[in-house]
């Protein structure tokens, strides 16, 4: 299933849960896909799954939230290809949980980037390529946190993701005049190794969370990696300043 499109996409964070799952979809539609990530093993070896299963796939380690990282992998990738069709802006976290009177500066800082700056600094060295590319997109991950502030600790988590809410819009905004659409996506709870921890040393509270979705259970990485398929291709041709909420109505509350 090699690349029968000729479309290239960078997905960031892709060594883990649902960049992995967006990874093996775009690889389906046809795209031959990028991985960044930080691991450089799992990075060799999500490559090597994805081109087991007939994808065209290479990784490019560097830190999202290192700009001259950011600029110098971005810039190979898209003089390599010669274009970019669609950036998956992935990466991103919680950091840790810290609440704002005993919040230091370097880990408000941080997150921040972790979230923010990484969404930026990739989207901007991405444009003079996207500007070559075919219905080209970008594709943001934003969260329930944006508009109910986080969970305890978690504050500065839906500060930066509050940020990629509004960077989409003016992004979209900005890059409209090229035929370039910016879209987010907002995952609910996904059952992927971000929850594993808590998964592991508080059962009781990971079972409790289905019971605030309005479908009852957790989302799946694959289900996110859809939408993201969706927005990619030709079919949201017509969408763009949207968030699409993949939470099973979760953040309505039941």
């Amino acid at each position: 299933m090699s690349n029968s499109n000729g479309k290239v996409a960078v997905v960031t964070g892709a060594t883990g849960g649902i960049g992995f799952a967006v990874c093996q979809r775009l690889g389906k539609d046809g795209y031959t896909v990028i991985l960044n990530g930080i691991d450089d093993a799992a990075g060799a070896e999500k490559v090597a799954a994805l081109q087991n299963e007939g994808i065209t796939a290479e990784y490019y380690g560097f830190d999202v939230t290192n700009e001259e990282a950011v600029n110098s992998n971005i810039n190979k990738i898209g003089e390599k290809y010669g274009k970019i069709d669609v950036v998956v802006n992935n990466a991103g976290g919680l950091g840790g949980r810290m609440r704002f009177e005993e919040m230091t500066t370097e880990f408000y800082r941080n997150v921040m980037a972790l979230n923010l700056d990484s969404t930026f600094f990739i989207s901007r060295a991405a444009i003079p390529y996207l500007k070559k590319g075919e219905n080209a997109t970008i594709i943001n991950y934003t969260s329930n946190a944006t508009w109910n502030g986080g969970g305890p600790g978690a504050g500065v988590y839906a500060t930066s993701k509050a940020g990629v809410q509004a960077i989409t819009r003016a992004m979209a905004k900005d890059l409209a005049e090229y035929g370039i659409r910016v879209n987010a996506v907002s995952p609910g709870t996904i059952d992927t190794p971000f929850h594993a921890q808590i998964k592991a040393t508080k059962p009781e509270v990971f079972a409790s969370w289905k019971d605030s979705i309005m479908l009852g259970r957790l989302g799946e990485p694959n289900e996110v990696a859809n939408v993201v398929s969706f927005l990619a291709g030709n079919d949201s041709s017509f969408l763009t300043a949207e968030t699409i909420q993949i939470g099973g109505g979760q953040a309505l509350g039941i």
